[in-house]
């Protein structure tokens, strides 16, 4: 089995070997003719895949960019060591801005308005919402049609203009740091933990699908967790599992969790 088919099975037994397998045929090019080569909009956990990719061959380079520090969704580029260039990431951003009397419209209100547009996921990146607008960063290519077709959201009118990258306001993140003990690395456990939840309320969750391990639905309440991974419960925000510290003399393991809301 040669380094590519490893790194596919791997993510694959993890739920991403879709992912990992565009990643691997960028690379590809990479290694053998183009100096250069940039994805689509993809998940952040893109960046652990790039990263594992980059350590299995020699002269590869992986960088990534989502228009702003911290973005989530984000581009991926491989390139040879000696590409002296600078990477064209064909990012922009369009806001699209309505009247102050409707600030109810939501990030989910945002996103339907784009796909209803016949938009694929993979050309727009993060959404960031702000009292009376919506900013998104997409691909550049795509600038023009959204100023001339994006007129509502959620039955709302809105007016589209393209602005800086400079001009995102990205959301200001809370983060609450949780130190426990689970008696199981089981995604039920440690969510229930993490997000201050009864188990059963947990479970509830993953089997109404409102669960994702690192950006993927969940497998369900028995999922192995790691050190790393992110689980998100929709509507209560983002846990990370910083850090296994350690196991109890009952036999518990210890968790650092960092909880974003």
């Amino acid at each position: 089995m040669n380094e590519r088919e490893k790194i596919s099975r791997y993510f694959s037994g993890l739920g991403n070997g879709e992912l990992a397998n565009r990643l691997l045929d960028l690379a590809d090019q990479v290694r053998t003719r183009r100096p250069l080569a940039v994805s689509d909009f993809v998940s952040p956990y893109a960046g652990q895949i790039a990263t594992t990719i980059r350590a299995h061959f020699s002269g590869l380079e992986v960088e990534e960019n989502g228009g702003y520090h911290g973005a989530e969704r984000i581009k991926i580029a491989f390139f040879r060591p000696e590409f002296a260039g600078k990477i064209d990431w064909n990012l922009s951003a369009v806001e699209a801005s309505w009247d102050p009397r409707f600030r109810l419209l939501g990030h989910r209100d945002v996103l339907g308005a784009l796909m209803g547009l016949g938009l694929e996921r993979e050309v727009f990146g993060d959404i960031l919402m702000q009292p009376t607008c919506a900013q998104v960063v997409v691909d550049r290519a795509i600038v023009q049609y959204l100023l001339q077709n994006w007129q509502k959201i959620a039955m709302v009118n809105v007016t589209p203009r393209e602005i800086p990258l400079t001009d995102l306001v990205p959301k200001i993140e809370k983060v609450k740091e949780v130190r426990t003990t689970v008696a199981s690395l089981r995604l039920d456990a440690i969510g229930a933990a993490g997000y201050g939840m009864s188990r059963a309320k947990m479970v509830a969750a993953i089997s109404a699908e409102k669960v994702q391990v690192n950006w993927q639905r969940a497998k369900g309440p028995a999922q192995i967790v790691a050190q790393g991974d992110v689980v998100s419960v929709r509507g209560r925000g983002r846990l990370v599992v910083a850090e296994i510290t350690g196991t109890s003399r009952k036999g518990r393991t210890g968790l650092r969790l960092e909880r974003y809301q």
